[in-house]
Order: structure tokens, then C-alpha cells, then sequence
């Protein structure tokens, strides 16, 4: 209230507790500066109690008994009320604590959905919007809730700007998740996308919320998996728009990642495969770098995108098999030997999570790949060679973009 309504400068102290003293600005060189101050004291008193007044009667009411009231606060006219999106978020963070597989998390995190919108029907937060979250955390402890939940029902809005902290706890990070998850769902649902400048439903904000989560909190989910998960807590209201939305949040992460320092080819051809779990695209980008100053880097990224090119060009779709006794250059049995030599080794690196060793291990294929290319001529007359050629370019094909989309380090 100092603050907003006085534009004061509450003061405090080196512990970062509120001292009695504040500091004002004032336009006049008065000779006797006891009457500005004892002026701006007395306007300050029934402000603080005013404040103080919406406070005691806030806690005369427990959060819990304030759900009913979000029925009656209109959220969107397509999507319903406040306490319909409450049921939304509910059914969101349970569904998440569940693919974590932790029950007693998801009920926490059920708890804490349920009552995180409730301080927006306060005396309070009606008098200061801005203190959304805040005062429901200090409603939630003067109601004996677990400090968990109470931590949870301030953090949910959280991350609110770029570079603002994370949800303090895991219930936090849920619900904060849920929240956001329920927005964007919704709105892209209804067709409600940002355009241009503007987005006033901040939804590239939470969807940057969503990428940090996943990615800073190293959480077990796939995204298109949470995506379609969030559906069903809408019913019929919205239609699907899992392949937009997905679109929109690889965007942002795209962005992000450029942000950090990484090339927009090494984050296109790591965000080409669509990683589900985004905590690992930092590590599968780290790798991409660490191939990309190999000498053998260039030669392969352009074999690469030459072997997609042939492959997308083939009548029908490829199987990645070889039939070794089809194999008659010396450079297609030799090409065929590298990788099931390399390939089993690159397969269980990776299966680690050990990507940068994965990708190295494939860097020996450069030579046989490069005499293959020489020496063998794919599009052969004899459909059977033809097709047993075009299996060993999938076999290799395969083999070399489980990290990223090798070929689209091509120059």
C-alpha cells in the first residue's frame, strides 16, 4: 500500500526485514522539514490499516472455503469460469504427479491446484491484484497447510518475467506446470493464438515457463505426451491442437537455446528429431558441437543429407535391412562390415545418454561412407541390388541421426 497507493519507499533492514521507516520524495526546500514528514505519516496510518482491516478479515475465512466462490468469477467465455479452470488444473497436475509415478506428489499438488486461485476472491488481492500467489501462501499458513503447498500455491505463477526463479518445490513445479500447460492448451484449442505483438493471454511467456521446467527441473516427461495428457480436462470445450502448439513451444525453445550461444544449424538439426524429453537437447546440442569441429564433420553432414535426398526420392518407403549375400562392390561389403562394427557401439553410447561419444564413435564411417559413394551405383537396374543398396543407405541413415539431423550441418 506504501507502495502503490503512496509511491513511498518502504526501508529495510540489513536482514531484509520492513523497518518502520520510509522515504518520500517531495518538490519543496520547506526551512522545517518536521511537517512534510509528520504530513506523509498521518496520510500513511489508515492506509496500513486499511490494509491491516482487509488482512484479519481475509483469515476469517479459511482458502478452502473460498473454492465455491471461483464459480462465480468468469475466466473466458469459451472456457468457462475460474472454478471450472481449477477442475482443469487439478485434473492436470494429478495427471502429471502420475506420469512421475508419485502419488503422494500428486496429491499434494492436487491440493495446492485446488486452492491457488482462491486468493483472487480476498479482500486483499481485490485491493492489490499484484499480490496474487503472495497472499495465498500467507492465507495458506495461517490455515495449518503444509509449508509444501503453501510454497506451491505463491510459486505457481512463477517463472512470471525471463530470468524470474523457478517454483521453489516439486509441488510447485507441478501445479506451476499444470497452470501453464491449461492455458495454452485452451487457448490454442479455441483458436486464441498470439498474432504479431500481441499475446495478451502471455502465452509465449508460459510457454517458456514450460521449456524452463522441463528442462532446469530435469523432469521424466515427454512433451507431446503431457500435451495430449491435458485434453481430457477439457472435454468437449476445445478441439486438438497438439501439432500447433507443439510447433509454438519448439519455437521458443529454439529461440532459447540461440539465446545460450548455440548455432542455428547445430539447434536445427537437434530440434529436427523432435526430442520428447527437452532435458536432453542441451546434451544432444553439446554433442552436435563437439562432432561439428571433427575433421570428418563436413564429409559426413553432406553424405548425410545426399543419403536423405536419395531416400525421399525411392518409389517406396525403405526398409533399414541388408541382405549381406546381395552385396557385390567391395565398397558396399566394406560399408556394410563399419557398421556392425560401429553401429551396436554408437547404439548403447547413446542408449547412456552419452551422445557426444555416440556421435564420435560414427565419425570412423567417413571413409567407408566416401567409397561407397565413389564406387557403387545405387539406382541399380537389378531391383534386388537396387533395393538391398538403398536398405544399407536407411541402415546407415538411421544409425546416424538418433542424435540430431546430421545433414542439416551441411553447408
Amino acid at each position: 500500500t506504501m507502495k502503490a497507493n503512496q509511491k513511498y519507499f518502504p526501508l529495510l533492514a540489513a536482514d531484509g526485514k520492513l523497518t518502520h521507516q520510509f522515504l518520500v520524495v517531495s518538490n519543496i526546500r520547506p526551512a522545517d522539514a518536521s511537517a512534510v514528514i509528520g504530513g506523509n505519516e498521518r496520510v500513511v496510518r489508515p492506509r496500513l490499516a486499511d490494509a491491516k482491516f482487509f488482512f484479519d478479515q481475509d483469515r476469517k475465512k479459511t482458502l478452502a472455503s473460498r473454492v465455491e466462490g471461483l464459480g462465480k468469477v468468469v475466466y473466458h467465455n469459451k472456457l468457462g469460469t475460474q472454478g471450472e479452470r481449477v477442475d482443469r488444473v487439478r485434473a492436470i497436475a494429478k495427471s502429471i504427479g502420475q506420469q512421475l509415478g508419485d502419488s503422494a506428489l500428486a496429491r499434494q499438488a492436487d491440493l495446492a491446484a485446488q486452492l491457488a486461485k482462491t486468493d483472487l476472491v480476498t479482500d486483499m488481492v481485490g485491493e492489490f491484484p499484484e499480490l496474487q500467489g503472495t497472499m495465498g501462501r500467507y492465507y495458506a499458513l495461517n490455515d495449518g497447510l503444509d509449508v509444501a503447498v503453501a510454497d506451491a500455491i505463491e510459486d505457481h505463477y512463477k517463472p512470471r518475467f525471463a530470468g524470474d526463479e523457478l517454483p521453489r518445490n516439486d509441488v510447485g513445479v507441478i501445479v506451476a506446470l499444470a497452470d501453464k500447460l491449461e492455458t495454452l492448451v485452451g487457448m490454442f484449442g479455441i483458436g486464441n493464438l498470439p498474432t504479431g505483438d500481441r499475446d495478451p493471454f502471455a502465452l509465449r511467456r508460459h510457454a517458456l515457463g514450460v521449456v524452463r521446467m522441463l528442462v532446469e527441473k530435469d523432469l521424466a516427461l515427454d512433451l507431446e505426451t503431457l500435451l495430449v495428457s491435458t485434453l481430457p480436462a477439457f472435454g468437449d470445450k476445445i478441439t486438438d491442437a497438439t501439432p500447433a502448439l507443439l510447433d509454438f513451444i519448439y519455437d521458443r525453445l529454439a529461440g532459447n537455446l540461440r539465446e545460450q550461444g548455440f548455432s542455428a544449424q547445430q539447434v536445427d538439426a537437434v530440434l529436427a528429431l523432435r526430442p520428447q524429453r527437452l532435458a536432453d537437447v542441451q546434451k544432444r546440442l553439446e554433442a552436435v558441437r563437439a562432432f561439428a569441429a571433427l575433421p570428418e564433420a563436413p564429409a559426413l553432414a553432406a553424405a548425410n543429407k545426399r543419403v536423405g535426398n536419395i531416400l525421399k526420392k525411392a518409389e517406396t518407403a525403405v526398409q533399414a535391412r541388408v541382405d549381406a549375400s546381395l552385396l557385390q562392390e567391395t565398397a558396399e561389403q566394406e560399408l556394410n562390415q563399419a557398421l556392425q562394427t560401429t553401429v551396436p557401439r554408437a547404439d548403447a553410447q547413446f542408449a547412456e545418454g552419452d551422445y557426444t561419444a555416440s556421435l564420435q564413435t560414427l565419425a570412423v564411417l567417413r571413409a567407408p561412407v566416401d567409397a561407397f559413394f565413389d564406387k557403387v551405383m545405387v539406382n541399380a537396374e537389378d531391383p534386388a541390388l537396387k533395393a538391398n543398396r538403398l536398405g544399407l543407405l536407411a541402415t546407415l541413415h538411421e544409425a546416424m541421426n538418433r542424435v540430431a539431423d546430421l545433414s542439416r550441418l551441411a553447408a
